[in-house]
């Protein structure tokens, strides 16, 4: 690693890096053997597929905690067979699909359609996605703040890889994509963590130093960003602790783990955060310095989304390997399931291998390349920072206000129960058409969270006596119960604010009630000082 790289020169040399993409310079143009591209495809994709196997179980089952080496799963390469049902890649595959029906112009609106009609599970800042389109919302609005309380949450991150292996050596072309469909379900750094893993998988066609990937997909990214802020201080503090990835891991624990607001991990310790989970990834690189299973192992012990980070950091570094380079130990399981279809795609392994590989040649000539005999030639780009356009400014949020705290009032039916998420809470539930929850609190956002039941019903949310919106705790999804939020606004006023939920005994189209389960109030305070 080199030595004394700070946060400050990060910056400033990302600045003039962007100014001098600016010139009219003809781009450098570099070959890649077909087969080696097919090759590196391969790898990409074998690479999530072991790393999201080997961290599934130990996936949120630590948070904010290193886990020990003896509480790693033990690797079979049978082990990778579980990667046809994981949602890391059928959900990467199905927006691959989009592109391969639409093209490459494919749209937001086009990736928002096929998102809409999924019928798959879905977590976080997917599902508020999934649940706002079926309500209406359009796909370029989607993953904003206003519309997905998780619009900060890792979901694009982990979908993302798609683009950057069809984009070799082309990271303007990867951020224009990412941004197309990262919209649908993210915004801000939701988004530039999707564009930083892809910039490091379009790198590493032709990189391998692992310090130097991590850099390009810092480029990527506005500097002014807090996501590329905590990348530029993985890597500075990388080269301060060289050999102590241990000591880094901290560093990143006691800055940036306290801005979660993800409506499940607010002043929790459970952390879904794209950016905290993305040094995840620049850690298990930087540390693994190019060695598959030390990558992998160093990325799933850092905890919180554990089989996301590994299969990330794998993917990466299986394009630079090759699938012919990947360690036959970690591989071996691949081909005998190579041909079956991951779950709610049209793919296998093979079929995904030359899709993508059909998708790169395609970006490659769309950006003025061309093949030549059994090579591809590339005009590479410079990468090209983001427009800067991030919504952290909301506050950091302060406290769980739980539905047994005296300062709820409460009128009209509403029965109390216990039930358990990740420990045992109190919800407060009535389907009585005019019963009220009312609450005040100071701050400047809050989310109003809920359980999401199949008897799911609507309510309307007044802010301060005046109306807010139409609610509903209809999940879309049969048979299945989670917590969510209800209502949420992250841009109040600084000071006193009144909540008041009115229940309206209706159900939601397709539900079979009409229940509204309240679960507490998430407050959030003061504005970040970035």
């Amino acid at each position: 690693m080199k030595t004394s790289l700070t946060h400050t020169l990060v910056t400033v040399t990302l600045a003039a890096f962007a100014a001098s993409c600016t010139s009219d310079v003809t781009p450098a143009t570099k070959e890649i053997a077909l087969a080696e591209l097919r090759d590196k495809i391969a790898g990409g994709w074998a690479g999530q597929m072991i790393g999201v196997t080997f961290g599934a179980p130990t996936e949120f089952r630590h948070l904010e905690k290193i886990i020990a080496e003896e509480d790693l799963p033990q690797w079979d390469p049978a082990m990778v067979e579980n990667s046809l049902r994981q949602d890391d890649l059928y959900v990467d595959m199905t927006f691959a699909q989009v592109l391969d029906d639409k093209g490459l112009d494919a749209t937001t609106e086009d990736f928002g359609a096929m998102f809409g009609d999924a019928k798959y599970r879905l977590w976080h800042a997917n599902l508020a996605a999934r649940r706002a389109l079926k309500r209406g919302v359009p796909a370029t609005l989607s993953g904003t703040p206003k519309y997905n309380a998780h619009a900060n949450d890792i979901d694009f991150q982990i979908e993302a890889d798609f683009v950057g292996l069809m984009c070799p050596g082309l990271p303007q072309a990867s951020n224009d994509l990412c941004y197309r469909a990262g919209r649908v379900m993210n915004h801000g750094d939701g988004i530039y963590g999707g564009m930083f893993v892809s910039c490091m998988y379009a790198a590493a066609f032709f990189e391998s130093d692992p310090e130097r990937l991590v850099e390009a997909g810092l480029a990527c990214l506005p500097p002014e960003s807090p996501y590329a802020m905590t990348i530029a201080d993985v890597l500075a503090w990388s080269n301060e602790h060289p050999d102590d990835w241990i000591e880094v891991w901290g560093l990143i624990e006691d800055k940036w783990n306290d801005r979660e607001p993800c409506p499940i991990g607010a002043t929790q310790p459970f952390n879904i955060d794209a950016k905290i989970n993305g040094a995840y990834v620049a850690l298990g690189m930087l540390y693994g310095e190019g060695d598959f299973g030390k990558t992998m192992t160093i990325s799933t012990r850092c905890g919180q989304d554990s089989d996301c980070n590994p299969a990330s950091a794998l993917g990466i570094l299986g394009v630079v390997m090759g699938y012919e380079g990947i360690p036959d130990e970690f591989k071996s399981g691949i081909e005998n399931m190579a041909d079956e279809k991951f779950s709610y795609t049209n793919y296998s392994f093979r079929t995904i291998v030359d899709s993508t590989y059909d998708r790169a040649i395609s970006m490659a000539e769309r950006h003025g390349g061309r093949v030549g005999g059994d090579r591809l030639e590339i005009a590479v780009q410079d990468a090209i920072p983001a427009a800067l356009d991030i919504w952290d400014d909301y506050g950091s949020p302060v406290e769980r206000i739980a539905v047994t705290d005296p300062r709820w009032s409460w009128k009209g039916e509403w029965t109390e129960s216990t039930t358990r998420r990740r420990s045992a809470y109190t919800v407060k539930t009535s389907s009585q058409e005019g019963s009220e929850a009312l609450i005040e609190f100071e701050g400047t956002g809050a989310i109003i969270t809920a359980s999401f039941v199949p008897t799911g019903g609507q309510a309307d949310v007044y802010l301060d006596g005046e109306f807010s919106r139409t609610v509903d705790t209809y999940p879309d999804e049969d048979s299945f119960k989670r917590s969510d939020a209800l209502w949420h606004d992250y841009y109040l006023e600084d000071g006193k604010h009144t909540l008041r939920v009115v229940v309206r005994g209706e159900p939601y189209n397709g539900s079979a009630g009409s229940e509204i389960q309240l679960l507490d109030l998430v407050v959030f305070r003061g504005a970040r000082q970035l």
